[in-house]
């Protein structure tokens, strides 16, 4: 799951920027940056330079404003936030690899919603989210999941009613209704891969990063 040599399209949202190696890592290998308008200071500041930021232009200051007027894609609309806007606009421009980063932190509302909106864009692109922690990865069908031994895994399930078996993860899920956030949380792999199966969805899978 974690490939390195990614040369896709990295997103980056208005969330904590990111610290660890694997999210900087994604960043320094991107084909294209595309930046939400308030995460544009701190992308430059970490000596990046963002290939369009998007947004309704609320927390860009004048100066940056001024400095990067070529790659301005304003969007007004009050119904998405900007993390959506510049997914849609990545796939207007038919970007369809995308690696979101700098999605959590900050306000907890924040992270909940952004990490909710993974089941949704999922549906349209091919799209992870990746964290200083771990590896936010959407699915909408049944999986097998590349990991390796006592790897931290979290399931989460859009639907409550989705029935989720698993093999392969120390405490398995056998046709589990995951009716609370917390059901499937903390569990671990017990090998180097393993298997989620479910009818309906989408579930959405938490992997922590190698300590």
């Amino acid at each position: 799951m974690i490939n390195l040599k990614f040369s896709g399209t990295i997103i980056v949202a208005d969330g904590t920027f990111p610290t660890h190696a694997i999210p900087l890592g994604y960043l320094r290998n991107a084909k294209r940056i595309i930046c939400c308008d308030g995460s544009t200071e701190n992308l430059v500041n970490e000596g990046f330079i963002p290939d369009a930021i998007v947004g309704d232009m609320d927390s860009l200051s004048d100066e940056l404003a001024g400095r990067f007027a070529d790659r301005i894609y304003s969007d007004k609309d009050q119904e998405t936030n900007d993390l959506t806007k510049a997914v849609y606009w990545s796939i207007e421009n038919r970007y369809d690899d995308l690696v979101i980063v700098g999605a959590t932190g900050k306000r907890e509302d924040h992270t909940i919603g952004n990490i909710s909106l993974l089941a949704e864009y999922a549906r349209i692109v091919n799209v992870i989210m990746v964290s200083d922690t771990g590896m936010i990865i959407p699915l909408l069908n049944s999986a097998e999941i590349s990991s390796f031994q006592s790897q931290q895994v979290s399931i989460f399930s859009i639907d409550p009613e989705t029935e989720i078996t698993t093999r392969g993860l120390r405490y398995p899920l056998n046709k589990t209704k995951v009716k609370n956030w917390w059901v499937a949380t903390l569990n671990e792999a017990a090998e180097k891969m393993f298997e989620v199966n479910f009818n309906g969805g989408p579930v959405i899978l938490y992997l922590k990063f190698r300590e």
